[in-house]
């Protein structure tokens, strides 16, 4: 007689420990990186630790409220949660409550606290999209319905981001994401190579003439000058990079001592934020950026494992798309920190000071981490 099985594991122990080694290296070295910028701006060298601590340990509190939803009820609202995500990207343009900073207005000003509506919305197009591929698995092989439509679905979100909050970092995360999480659930990949060659190259061309033309994101080519030769613009866009680039040769393979760098004294603009991983390597050294880079190997490992085996292609391609937005967001951070892409204003996850877009990290992670009903159901080989 054959038995059913039936084994459920609350949560995928390795990326849990994993998660919570990196969520505390990450508040040590906001710590210390934000200290003297902190006490510069606020009068005081803990004030964004503070807040760093206390949305660490709010987002610890809620993945575990968060962990006992089931993910399959997120996919009941799939559609709403797109539209809400449409209007949070344009709410940035309300009076008193859209909030501007380095020439950009991404932010939300709650009084209380600004979030950023791009974490979010990352986040809500995960679910759209595991959802929406879910439903709609037998077309995926079609070149109307498997791959322009999901496309077209998903070009408002990035329109936005572009002309509207001038955010082409998140905007480079989404595609990537939609586009693995396609590729995931069947789509053909010669759709991608041929046309996603060609979108790529109208959309630089396209970003060019605005910066050209409209002098909207004209930053931009100043960027992609400075990453080609950042010496010849030291006093301004390359001085972030160069002085990037002080702090890692100058920590060498054991670092000068957690605390102890130098460049966060203001030399580098905001250490605590996008640059943090050069403030680490020079404190930490070259043992430290590699333990830093396999706690991130081995978040994207489980990841994997858990799309690998999820109960269904739900619960397996949000895994995919939010083990997809970690590891993209951290190879653009490292390479930019290493000048060997141009500056793109992504932050490290886990590391980089922002508590809501800590907070919103932890909760989806904690969420796809609880997989895994590893079920075995008519197996043959365990008799009564």
């Amino acid at each position: 007689m054959v038995k059913k099985m039936k084994t459920e594991k609350p949560f995928d122990f390795i990326l849990f420990i994993t998660v919570l080694l990196m969520l505390c290296f990450g508040i040590i070295m906001v710590l210390s990186a934000s200290s003297p910028s902190s006490l510069a701006e606020t009068g005081g060298s803990y004030e964004y630790v503070k807040t760093q601590a206390v949305s660490a340990v709010v987002g610890v509190v809620l993945m575990l409220f968060i962990s006992k939803i089931d993910y399959k009820v997120y996919s009941k609202f799939y559609k709403i949660i797109y539209f809400v995500g449409i209007l949070l990207l344009f709410a940035v343009l309300i009076p008193n409550l859209g909030y501007s900073a380095n020439g950009a207005t991404r932010w939300l000003n709650l009084r209380f606290t600004t979030i950023q509506p791009s974490e979010i919305v990352k986040v809500g197009l995960i679910i759209f999209y595991a959802t929406y591929l879910s439903k709609h698995k037998d077309e995926l092989k079609s070149f109307s319905k498997g791959f322009i439509k999901p496309i077209l679905i998903v070009i408002p979100v990035i329109l936005i981001l572009v002309l509207v909050q001038n955010h082409l970092s998140a905007s480079l995360v989404i595609i990537a994401v939609v586009s693995i999480m396609m590729l995931m659930a069947g789509s053909k990949l010669r759709y991608f190579l041929t046309f996603g060659i060609i979108g790529l190259a109208v959309g630089g061309i396209g970003l060019f003439f605005l910066a050209k033309t409209a002098g909207q994101g004209g930053f931009r080519l100043g960027r992609i000058m400075a990453f080609l030769d950042p010496w010849s613009y030291a006093q301004d866009e390359g001085w972030q990079i160069i002085q990037s680039l002080y702090a890692i040769g100058s920590g060498g393979i054991f670092g000068a001592g957690l605390g102890n760098s130098t460049q966060k004294y203001l030399y580098i603009p905001e250490p605590h934020n996008d640059f943090i991983f050069s403030v680490l390597a020079e404190e930490l050294g070259f043992v430290g950026c590699v333990c830093v880079i396999l706690l991130f190997a081995i978040f994207i490992w489980r990841g994997i494992v858990i799309a690998m085996k999820a109960p269904d292609m739900l619960g397996s391609l949000i895994a995919v798309g939010i083990t997809t937005q970690v590891g993209i967001q951290a190879i653009i951070n490292i390479a930019v920190v290493t000048s060997s892409i141009p500056n793109t204003g992504m932050p490290l996850p886990f590391f980089s000071y922002g508590g809501t877009a800590l907070l919103i990290l932890l909760c989806s992670v904690r969420n796809f981490a609880k997989y895994i009903k590893a079920r075995k159901e008519n197996i043959e080989g365990v008799y009564k």
